[in-house]
């Protein structure tokens, strides 16, 4: 292999290693999750229900002037991850989306939700 060869490929694999390490430094997903939907004028929240650690929760107020679509995503401990039904809200309005966990699963770790 020649000296140019080597530093190209040095080079390139410098600036991928540096670009991977830039597009790790990222909020955690709930918190990016809530800025995102602010931002679009959408205020969610996601929890466990109170009574059954296997359910998640998503709660949405549409506060654009356009109707909007969402849904949970629950993280299962143990078992596969679960989706929510879809929810339409129209503007103004507030619905929650539920899922739940495998009965094998250790609980919910965490919800988050998607918007169209």
């Amino acid at each position: 292999m020649n000296r140019k060869k080597i530093l190209t490929t040095g080079l390139a694999t410098t600036l991928s290693a540096l670009a991977l390490s830039l597009g790790g430094i990222a909020l955690p997903a709930q918190a990016a999750q809530v800025a995102q939907a602010a931002r679009d004028g959408v205020d969610c929240d996601g929890w466990v229900h109170n009574n059954d650690p296997n359910e998640g929760i998503a709660g949405c107020t549409n506060n654009t002037g356009r109707t909007i679509t969402f849904r949970a995503e629950i993280v299962c401990g143990w078992a596969p991850d679960v989706s929510g039904q879809w929810v339409t809200l129209a503007p103004g309005q507030y619905g929650e989306s539920t899922g739940v966990c495998a009965f094998y699963s250790t609980g919910v770790g965490s919800v988050g939700w998607t918007i169209q």
